[in-house]
């Protein structure tokens, strides 16, 4: 069960230096995100290693409702979670591996909301397992997923070079929020369909329940792994929607700074490349898992390099 110190906030409670923070957070980042940070490694030094310290927040917020101790999570967990990150806002963390996230938010000065919204989308996980509209579901993943993009852009930066000419001299720059935003929302997407019969086994159903309807596909159908042309059809129908996702998030990698765009190319073109697996299996994600082989991964690495040159 998470406890916070009894401590004071302004008394010191970690054991690490800033450095060492960074290490553990590259470590969990380079164990659980692959190609993600192969690409992040192209990014410089300060950025990387910021991402790297969103990037084991994240996971370690996602582990309390999807991990080994999940079964020990409670709202009263989550509460304790969020207090804790009021402290690393604070600039009072608890734990060594938010020692790094307290130092990225001093030089990438970060909102507090989408980190309370991800919170948020664990606290669904506690007492949600059917989502009965699309924009249900869109809020989840929202929460859970689009939050990322959020927290990231301020780290990635914008391409300042797009505004040079005189004519723009006294125009905004276009953050692109709601693209970011997008690419979380076809991941999550993603994720529920290749999950689907691992998430039954559990109890839970992502996809919403007026889309079963839709194509006369039950709950009961999918809790038994059914595939057969209705199943086949909501999946497609499921697929193209997440597609569409991916390309409203695509039209936003050219704003971003030039040293950012390879890890976005390298995260979108391989989680989309999971939707074509999940085809290439005839739509069985009860009875095999969708995934793309490490080193097919790293092939995309190249292809990610070079729209993120012509971006």
């Amino acid at each position: 069960m998470l406890q916070l110190p009894d401590s004071p906030p302004c008394m010191k409670t970690t054991t690490v230096s800033v450095d060492e923070s960074y290490q553990i957070c590259q470590q969990i980042t380079a164990k659980y995100a692959k190609t993600f940070y192969l690409g992040t490694l192209l990014m410089s030094p300060a950025k990387r290693r910021a991402i790297w310290a969103i990037y084991a927040w994240c996971r370690r917020t996602d582990e309390l409702v999807d991990g080994p101790a999940a079964a020990m999570t409670t709202p009263e967990t989550l509460d304790l979670w969020e207090k804790q990150l009021e402290l690393i806002f604070a600039q009072h963390p608890q734990e060594n591996v938010d020692v790094a996230l307290a130092d990225a938010l001093k030089r990438y000065p970060m909102d507090i909301q989408p980190f309370r919204d991800m919170i948020s989308g664990q606290r669904m996980d506690l007492y949600r397992s059917r989502y009965e509209t699309f924009d249900d579901l869109y809020l989840y993943c929202y929460r859970v997923a689009g939050t990322v993009g959020l927290m990231s852009t301020a780290v990635m930066g914008i391409d300042s070079e797009q505004n040079t000419a005189p004519w723009n001299r006294y125009k905004q720059p276009y953050i692109p929020i709601d693209e970011a935003v997008s690419l979380g929302i076809a991941s999550q997407l993603t994720n529920i369909l290749r999950d689907v019969g691992e998430d039954a086994q559990r109890g839970r159903i992502y996809l919403p329940i007026q889309d079963l309807a839709q194509f006369n596909y039950t709950e009961k159908d999918l809790l038994k792994g059914v595939v057969d042309e209705r199943w086949r059809s909501l999946m497609k129908y499921q697929i193209q929607r997440a597609r569409q996702f991916y390309a409203q998030a695509e039209k936003g990698i050219s704003y971003l700074h030039p040293d950012a765009r390879l890890p976005v190319w390298a995260a979108l073109m391989h989680y989309s490349r999971i939707l074509s697996v999940i085809e290439r299996n005839d739509y069985d994600v009860f009875s095999q898992r969708a995934y793309v082989p490490q080193w097919k991964k790293v092939g995309t690495l190249p292809f990610a390099w070079l729209r993120s040159q012509v971006s």
